[in-house]
């Protein structure tokens, strides 16, 4: 392998290893009795968020670091979040630039709007889903 190749693969591997990046959520504080993800969906402002009732169910959804997620009850006061919806699979780094869910009647609208680190405008992939239940989503 030449140099320039391998500089090239290790900058790949490195690019790889970034897109992974650890996106969780901070850590409750100390003694606190709320879990992260309670404290992140009162955070949450309520244009991220989706309670209704999709499909004949309630449900509660939101939308977190172009994510979607589902939002249970779970012990005391806390919630549970389940992923939904993370978009299309992009091999490089990005960002989360426009986030937003949007109701219709019988559906719910997801932006997930990811932009490739270095790059200008958005998106990359699909940015626009659709779901009828809140759990299977369609490109829109």
């Amino acid at each position: 392998m030449t140099h320039r190749a391998r500089r090239l693969a290790i900058t790949l591997c490195a690019a790889i290893a970034l897109a992974g990046c650890d996106t969780s959520l901070p850590p409750p504080p100390a003694g606190s009795k709320f879990t992260a993800e309670t404290i992140a969906t009162r955070e949450t402002p309520p244009e991220l968020q989706f309670q209704g009732s999709l499909a004949g169910q309630p449900i509660h959804l939101l939308v977190h670091n172009c994510k979607v997620y589902k939002v249970d009850p779970a012990e005391g006061e806390n919630v549970t979040w389940t992923l939904v919806l993370e978009g299309d699979f992009y091999p490089l780094p990005t960002s989360c630039i426009r986030e937003e869910i949007t109701a219709g009647k019988g559906y719910v609208r997801v932006f997930l709007g990811r932009q490739a680190m270095g790059a200008g405008g958005c998106c990359t992939g699909t940015p626009e889903y659709r779901s009828k239940d809140g759990l299977t989503w369609k490109p829109h």
